[in-house]
């Protein structure tokens, strides 16, 4: 219960299912799953600031479009947990801050768990049965129809699983 000296704890689930419904939607009407991963983040919990979602743009699909590394949608995730867990510039030569990597290696395992794989082409062929070339107009348009919402979906997910963790 909050008293005029102490607030009322946050609800972590809450705020988690916030920023699965933000990230859904962002990635639905706006694409590009690691800022919509890091946008929730930032307006539900914070940590995040604007240079990260801008950093983070080449990442999405496999990163610059390319499909063979890891889905944006996890390395948004990653970026985020590395936001609040991961080593600090000023601490290099400090030791390697093990239990970030900790926290990153649970949402790879989760995330592959929950949906077969985790490269942007793994997931292109487990939600559609194939993958595509982003760099071609029409077989974007193609991946992008065949998808339907799963893509959101991921994002959402991971979104909802960082927050989670934080």
């Amino acid at each position: 219960m909050a008293t005029a000296d102490k607030p009322a704890p946050v609800d972590k689930q809450n705020l988690a299912q916030q920023a699965y419904d933000k990230a859904l939607q962002y990635e639905l009407d706006y694409g590009c799953c690691p800022q919509c991963v890091l946008a929730a983040i930032q307006e539900t919990v914070g940590v995040i600031d604007d240079s990260v979602i801008k950093a983070s743009h080449g990442l999405s699909g496999g990163g610059g479009l390319m499909g063979q590394g890891a889905c944006g949608a996890l390395t948004g995730g990653l970026v985020a947990l590395s936001a609040k867990r991961g080593r600090d510039r000023d601490k290099l030569d400090k030791g390697r801050f093990i239990s970030n990597f900790k926290k990153g290696r649970e949402l790879v395992e989760r995330f592959r768990q929950e949906f077969g794989g985790i490269t942007c082409e793994q997931l292109q062929q487990c939600f559609t049965g194939r993958t595509y070339d982003m760099w071609n107009e029409d077989e974007y348009k193609a991946f992008d129809a065949a998808r339907g919402q799963q893509c959101a979906r991921a994002t959402a997910t991971v979104t909802k699983w960082v927050v989670e963790m934080l």
